[in-house]
Parts: structure tokens; C-alpha cells; sequence
């Protein structure tokens, strides 16, 4: 009997629920280490909204026991309660980064263009800040790495300037914008005529081009009856005053001569531009960036096509 007794005191409790006449389930007590571990995290929770802002009340949330954060906007400075979004505002205002960042800020806008190129703090100082500020505001037309695109937005990277690649050029482009135009000779040349002097601008970057077609496409192209060299000049180097294309250099900014393998296939797009002619505007930036700020983006894209 004794026997018996001890095995039933060390059997193990059910809830006295079973299924299917022997599958019963056991009331086996936590683990002490996993309530205390529960009892912690509830005692944590609380904590955390006393201290922190957390619970909405009326229109408002607790705000929690911290001090109140002070920051700068537009010059004039804020309190805030404390919450993660003042303390990353007041961080990139005051952290460590920040005053270094401000440090390299000032001495970029006291520094001469020739000083800012010359010293290479300054310059991966400007590469590494500029980088976004060229990703917001130029990237969308010019991509990322300013490649551009071929026939609607040039390419920053090649060295081929159409208004100049000098830092004072570069400057007045992005603070004062571009009009890119040349008429459409749809009208003032036929057929023939505009083939003639699509394979005469080929001819200029070195493609060999029949050489009767050759003789009338330069008579265009150099005559009144075609009038390309007012802005192109005589032989084909462009002007920067007018943004006009250096037709010479075999870089091409809006007819997509490179895609084609033929040359009746190149003849052909270049025959559209004149055709069709060119209407593009780049907007002027002096009104949406500071000065310190077209500073920057002039170093860096002077930098991306190596300057001049």
C-alpha cells in the first residue's frame, strides 16, 4: 500500500481533460526562470510608457520624462519634447559629424574655385556632400553618374561642353539655366537636301560619305540656303555662346549616331535633328539653391567630365 501511495504522489497532475478515453493533458507548473523573465518584460513595458512618449491622450500623447529638445529652422530655434525625430534634427545640427561637416562648409565657401580644386580634403569633402545634393536635384535628367540621356538631357561625363566647361561657365549654367535651340528646317530644306546635309555633318566627325552628296551638303551647310555655319561656324567646331554642338568630335548629344551600325541608319537620325530641330530648357537653380550650394554642384560636375 505504502508503494502505491508514493508512485501516486510522484505522478505527474492532469487538467483531468482527455480525448479519445486516454490522451489527457498535464498541468505542468512554468519554469521560475520563465516567469520571472515575463514578470520583467511587463515591468519593462511599463517603464518604457511612463518614460517615453508613447500613450495618445485627447488630441496630444504622454510626452515622456525626458528633457525637451532645443534645434535651429530657418535661423529661429524650437523646443520640443523629447522624441526621435527632434534628436536627429538637433544631431545633424550638433553631432560631431555635423560641426565637422559645418567646419568643411565654411571653408569651401571662403575658398576661390582654384583653391577648392587644388586642396584634396576639399575636393572628397565636395564629392562625398555633393554626391546627394546632385542626386536630388540633377540626377532625375542627368542619371547619377551624369551620363545623361542621348536626345533629351546631355552628358556630364564626356568632356564635351556645349556651354562651356570652365568652372565660371558651369556656374552660370546650373544658377541661370539653358535654352538649347535650332530651328526646324522641315520647311527651308527638301528631302534631298536634308540628306545631303545629314551626311556632310557625318563627314565632319570622319565618316565617309559619297563625295557628290559630300560637295552639296557643305554648300548647304556653309551657305545661305542652309545657314549652319552662323552657329556651328565654317567647320563644324560650334560656339559655346550659342550652345551650338562641336560636330567634329563624334560626340553626340541628341542624334543617336553611335546605336547605329550602317550609315544610312546614322544618316537618319542626324536627318531628324535637322528636320525637327531642338527645344531644350534647363531650368535656372539660382532661385531653388544657395550660392554655397551651386558652389558645390559646379566643382563636382566641372569633375565629372574633367573640366576645362
Amino acid at each position: 500500500m505504502s508503494e502505491t501511495k508514493t508512485k501516486q504522489q510522484g505522478a505527474v497532475q492532469t487538467t483531468g481533460h482527455a480525448w479519445d478515453g486516454d490522451i489527457q493533458e498535464f498541468n505542468n507548473p512554468l519554469p521560475r526562470w520563465w516567469l520571472w523573465s515575463f514578470y520583467a518584460t511587463v515591468v519593462f513595458s511599463v517603464l518604457y510608457w511612463v518614460i517615453y512618449p508613447a500613450w495618445p491622450v485627447g488630441k496630444g500623447y504622454t510626452t515622456g520624462w525626458f528633457n525637451d529638445i532645443t534645434y535651429t529652422v530657418n535661423g529661429e530655434e524650437r523646443s520640443r519634447h523629447w522624441n526621435t525625430r527632434s534628436l536627429l534634427i538637433k544631431d545633424m545640427q550638433e553631432g560631431k559629424e555635423a560641426l565637422l561637416t559645418q567646419e568643411y562648409m565654411q571653408k569651401v565657401e571662403a575658398a576661390d574655385y582654384q583653391q577648392i580644386l587644388a586642396d584634396p580634403d576639399m575636393m572628397t569633402f565636395v564629392r562625398s556632400v555633393t554626391k546627394g545634393l546632385f542626386g536630388d536635384n540633377c540626377a532625375a535628367c542627368h542619371g547619377a553618374g551624369g551620363a545623361g540621356v542621348i536626345g533629351l538631357f546631355p552628358n556630364l561625363a564626356d568632356d564635351d561642353w556645349l556651354w562651356g566647361g570652365s568652372v565660371e561657365d558651369i556656374q552660370n549654367t546650373i544658377a541661370l539655366g539653358r535654352n538649347g535651340y535650332m530651328p526646324a528646317f522641315a520647311r527651308t530644306l527638301n528631302e534631298e537636301q536634308l540628306d545631303d546635309v545629314s551626311l556632310y555633318v557625318l563627314s565632319l566627325s570622319g565618316h565617309e560619305v559619297p563625295a557628290d552628296k559630300l560637295m552639296r551638303g557643305k554648300q548647304l551647310f556653309t551657305g545661305e540656303a542652309g545657314g549652319c555655319y552662323y552657329c556651328h561656324t565654317a567647320q563644324g567646331t560650334g560656339l559655346k555662346s550659342q550652345g551650338a554642338a562641336n560636330l567634329t568630335d563624334n560626340i553626340w548629344t541628341i542624334a543617336d549616331v553611335p546605336s547605329q551600325a550602317e550609315l544610312a541608319g546614322k544618316a537618319a537620325v542626324v536627318k531628324e535633328v535637322i528636320r525637327n530641330g531642338v527645344n531644350r530648357v534647363m531650368p535656372a537653380w539660382e532661385n531653388r539653391l544657395d550660392e554655397n550650394q551651386i558652389k558645390l554642384l559646379t566643382v563636382y560636375v566641372h569633375e565629372l567630365g574633367g573640366g576645362q
